[in-house]
Parts: structure tokens; sequence; C-alpha cells
């Protein structure tokens, strides 16, 4: 009997098949066609003439896409929360005094990225489904004169988004570095880089721009650039020129070191990591898809297309979560009726529709469904026929949803004054 490790197997795994499903949750999100079929192009090394054209192309499209000048605008390779810890790490020294906004899940995520990176945190906080009050903030960096204010702009978690602006110039009076988390709203929401302010900004694809998850756009001011550089040959324990602080200590991590990583996206092309190709296509033909279809309009769609889906939940009897003055376009909360078992509504959801609804966390858990209308989500159908299933759902489960009131009322906001532009 052959039992050498190199044998033929049997039993392995299937090749994939997953189901066509929906993806309705609060990402990822299905992702465009144009998107997957990018992803499937011929790969090319690292240092091709043409793949470097390939990652400019992507610096000049995510600049529009943020709405910038900055000129270090580029991806990190990874989902996410890959940008979000390289821009902190990057960013803050151990004892660095920052301010971090804290009003759901993602707002704790900055908490601890930046105390794992040795700063002094200090949290302005707010109870979920409520937005932070700006005069808090604006105590707290008088208080700690902070090196680097932290922000999730739009938290998935509660559906709720900041108010930016008015941050970003506290932040510019009283000279801090103002970091902005864009996941979930970059291309379905405002995000005004330039016009907040905002030093550094990172977001995913797997959201509003329509993609999967695992390549992180960032966009770095000159003043984060050249706090950056500063820290780019410092020796641990000696002063950075010029540092203000009067000491300065090296990147502490490698792979999210920022300062190498612009240097792979800059002019000298010095080796760092192995781009991610088939991220790197995915991620400009995201960018494509929203400068084809022209950001202003993209984001009109997400909120209009927001807008629908939350007049048919609330037509259908359903109460909303949060301070619906400040909801996010993409998103939705809606509070779990009495007697109503939500999970057992989402695994109908998923089972017998084949559509994703999302729960949420901590003080939520079991209290909320989330449901997005992001990227190539964002639908009239995507809406219709997430209605339906949920008002059958429902009534199923013994909840008694009015018969196509939910649709209707998304119908009837939609035919009010429907966009007709690319769905990217």
């Amino acid at each position: 009997m052959d039992v050498s490790p190199f044998a033929p197997r049997t039993g392995i795994a299937a090749e994939l098949d997953p189901p066509a499903r929906l993806l309705m949750g609060p990402g990822p999100i299905n992702a465009h066609p144009r998107v997957l079929r990018a992803m499937s192009v011929s790969l090319l090394g690292q240092f091709d003439p043409e793949f470097t054209g390939y990652m400019n192309d992507c610096m000049a499209l995510y600049r529009d896409v943020f709405q910038t000048e900055n000129r270090w605008t580029f991806l990190v390779n990874g989902t996410a929360r890959a940008g979000i810890e390289a821009a902190l790490v990057s960013l803050l020294e151990p004892g660095d005094p920052v301010v971090v906004l804290s009003a759901g899940r993602f707002g704790l995520l900055l908490r601890e990225i930046a105390e794992r990176a040795g700063a002094a945190v200090t949290v302005v906080d707010a109870p979920w489904g409520t937005v932070i009050d700006p005069d808090a903030v604006r105590d707290a960096v008088r208080r700690v004169r902070p090196r680097v204010v932290a922000a999730v702009y739009g938290d998935t978690s509660t559906t709720i988004a900041q108010p930016m602006e008015e941050i970003g110039h506290l932040c510019r009076e009283h000279d801090a570095l103002l970091y902005v988390d864009a996941t979930a709203t970059l291309a379905g929401m405002d995000v005004a880089v330039d016009r907040w302010g905002a030093d550094v900004v990172t977001a995913g694809l797997q959201k509003c721009l329509g993609g999967p998850s695992g390549s992180a756009p960032i966009t770095l001011s000159d003043r984060a650039a050249a706090r950056i550089d500063r820290r780019r040959h410092v020796e641990k324990g000696i002063a950075a020129a010029g540092d203000a602080a009067g000491r300065g200590e090296r990147i502490r991590s490698n792979y999210f070191d920022l300062a190498m990583i612009m240097d792979y996206w800059g002019e000298r092309r010095l080796n760092h990591h192995t781009e991610a190709a088939s991220m790197l296509y995915a991620a400009r033909e995201c960018a494509r898809l929203v400068l084809e279809e022209g950001l202003a309009a993209r984001i009109e769609r997400h909120r209009r297309v927001g807008a629908a889906m939350a007049a048919g939940l609330r037509a259908m009897g359903l109460t909303l979560f949060g301070d619906q003055r400040h909801k996010m376009h993409n998103v939705v909360g809606i509070e779990i009726p009495p007697g109503v078992d939500g999970e057992r509504v989402r695994a109908r959801m998923r089972l017998d529709w084949e559509i994703e609804i999302g729960s949420s966390f901590g003080p939520l858990v079991g209290k909320i469904w989330r449901i997005g209308t992001m990227g190539y989500n964002c639908r009239k159908d995507t809406v219709l026929v997430t209605l339906a299933a949920l008002e059958a759902v429902l009534r199923a489960e013994g909840w008694n949803a009015p018969p196509g009131a939910g649709v209707d009322a998304a119908l009837r906001h939609l035919n009010g004054g429907e966009h007709a532009g690319a769905m990217g």
C-alpha cells in the first residue's frame, strides 16, 4: 500500500460552489461583476512597468474618490482593518496622547489599536445610536492636546454617522492630526477629505465601493506624511530631527509601516511586499465604477435607495434604531419586535430566500437587525425583494406585518425620483 504523503487523496474538498446569496447585511456585499472579472485577468510582476502603471492609476483614481489632492493616496494590502492599523501604528508613538471618539463597535476598535500602540488614550463616548457631542470633543482636545484624534465616520454597528467637518476644524485649531475610518461610507456618503481637513482616511472595498474585502484604500495629508517620514530612520530611543516631542521611535510594525509602504508606492519603488495583484485590479475597477457613475450621483443613489428601504421598513410597522437625523445612507438598523426570535428570522431569510441580513454587536446583540444597501446591491430590485422576503418571514413567525405595505412604500419612494445611472 502506498503510504507516501504525496499519494492521491480520496475525499478531498469539493470544488467551490457557493450559493447565489444576496448579501443585504452591513457588509460585505456582492461584488460588482466587472470587479470580479478584473480579478481574473493575468498576473504581473510587482515591478513590471505595466503593473506599476496600474498602481499609479489607483493613486489617481482614489484621489477623486476621496475628494483630495493628497499625493500619498494608495492601497494597503489587507482588509479595512489593515488600513486602520497601518494608520494608527504609523502615527502614534508610545506615550502619545490620543483622543478616540467612540459610539459603537468600531470606535472601540480604534481605542484597542491605539492602546496596543502604547498611546495614552482618552475616550469621548456616546450611547450607541447617537452622535458624539462636539462640545465634549472640544473639551477633551483642549484638555489633552492630543497628537491624533481618531474617529469612525459611519459605524455600521449602530448605523449612525458622526459629524466630521466640525471635528476636522477643531483638530486644525489645536494642531492635532485627524484620523477617520471611512470603511463603511466611502463612495456612499460624502467623504470630503480636504474639506474636512482630515489627515489620514482609510476605507475598504467591501461596502459602498462594491468589491471584495482584502484591500484598504488610504490617503494621507502632507502633515501626516511628514509625521510618518520623521520616523522613517529613527533608531529606538533616539530623538527624530524636528520631532516637536523631542523623542522619536521607529514604527513598531514592519508590515504596517506606512513609511516603507510609501517607499514602494513612490518613485523609488523600494521593495516592501509583493503587491496583491488581483486585489489591486479589484480596487482599480471599484474606483473606475464610482467615477464612471459620478461620485455625486453615486452618493445620491445610496441616499435615495437607503431612504426607500427605511420607508418600506417603517410601512411594515417596524421601528428603526438610532437617531434618524444622523442615519447612514447605506445601512439601517431595525429594532427586533417583541416576541420575535431575531436569529430565527435571519436563518429563514437565508435558507428560504437566499438573503443575508445582519445582527449586531455588544449591547445591541439580539436587539436589532441591520440591512445594508451598498455598492452593487444598492438597487431597486434588491430593496423590493428584501422587503418582500422579510414580510413573508415575519408573518410566518407570527408577527402581523401589513401585506405588501413595505414594498408599496419603497416603490412610491423610488418612483418619485429615480436615478437612471449605472448601478456600480
